[in-house]
């Protein structure tokens, strides 16, 4: 094991009507609580926390989770992850997700901020099963500068595999480097904030598509794309002014799919 600056590993099962965290290991920058339930579903709720308080230069990060045969849970952080100025080597952080037969598991982290001269790298590979399923989201604010302009971040990127019994399904590569174009056409064209969800249900389909798009459709002050999968799932990116406006939407995304496939009422994840 390499010297992280933060490390987690968190196995849960399902044992009788409840899915209970198995086994967990953290060292550094990184803790997880103890699992809370917030409805009668039995699907456990965890948070990781990282008591340092924000990710600066040259800090590595990685936490691997694994859900065993049915095991249901829903993934967060206690708040957003904060990154600070990295003059030298950027923050990398990675993670690793094994998703056995039946299983769930809806990740949403607090969004990431982005501060003057900030450099942030992650990696996300997800090994799903049979009949598994995967609800991920993230979201890239700019943070504030002393002269109180946006953009003043010198690198976002997110990587993300997705492989369905060892066969890839979904390589996504999303890169954010600020430079004079970065408000143009194809860019950021004029926005902020930038939020991706993605899903992998074996029912997603176009029908799902098109619900879901007539959904954010209401919603105001945001701009918003879907695509369908090779594979039955969904990547939706939303394009914003506030981090607020792409929470909302990706709530009424999230609380759609728990109502309509997995027969479950929607969820407020409040931590303030």
């Amino acid at each position: 094991m390499k010297g992280w600056t933060g490390y987690l590993k968190a196995s849960c099962e399902k044992k009788g009507q409840r899915t209970i965290l198995k086994d967990s290991y953290y060292e550094g920058a990184y803790k997880i609580t103890r699992p809370v339930y917030l409805d009668q579903t039995g699907q456990a709720c965890l948070y990781v926390m990282n008591p340092g308080g924000g990710y600066v230069d040259g800090d590595t990060y990685h936490m691997e989770v694994e859900l065993e045969e049915g095991a249901e849970v829903l993934l967060t952080t206690q708040s957003s992850t904060k990154i600070y100025k990295t003059m030298k080597q950027p923050v990398l952080q990675s993670m690793e997700v094994h998703l056995g037969q039946g299983s769930l598991l809806e990740y949403f982290p607090d969004p990431v901020i982005a501060y003057q001269h900030a450099k942030f790298k992650q990696e996300l590979v997800v090994r799903m099963e049979k009949r598994a399923a995967f609800i991920g989201s993230d979201i890239f604010t700019p943070g504030w500068a002393p002269d109180g302009s946006l953009f003043r971040y010198d690198l976002l990127q997110s990587r993300m595999k997705v492989l369905i019994e060892d066969r890839l399904v979904l390589h996504d590569l999303l890169r954010l480097e600020p430079d004079s174009e970065i408000h143009g056409l194809g860019n950021m064209e004029g926005y902020t904030h930038l939020g991706s969800m993605i899903v992998i249900q074996e029912s997603m389909d176009q029908g799902c598509v098109d619900e879901i798009y007539e959904i954010l459709s209401s919603l105001s002050g945001i701009r918003v794309g879907i695509s369908l999968l090779g594979v039955p799932g969904v990547v939706i990116r939303v394009m914003g002014h506030r981090t607020q406006d792409i929470e909302a939407a990706f709530g009424r995304c999230s609380g759609w799919i728990r109502e309509n496939k997995f027969n479950r009422e929607k969820l407020f994840l409040r931590k303030y």
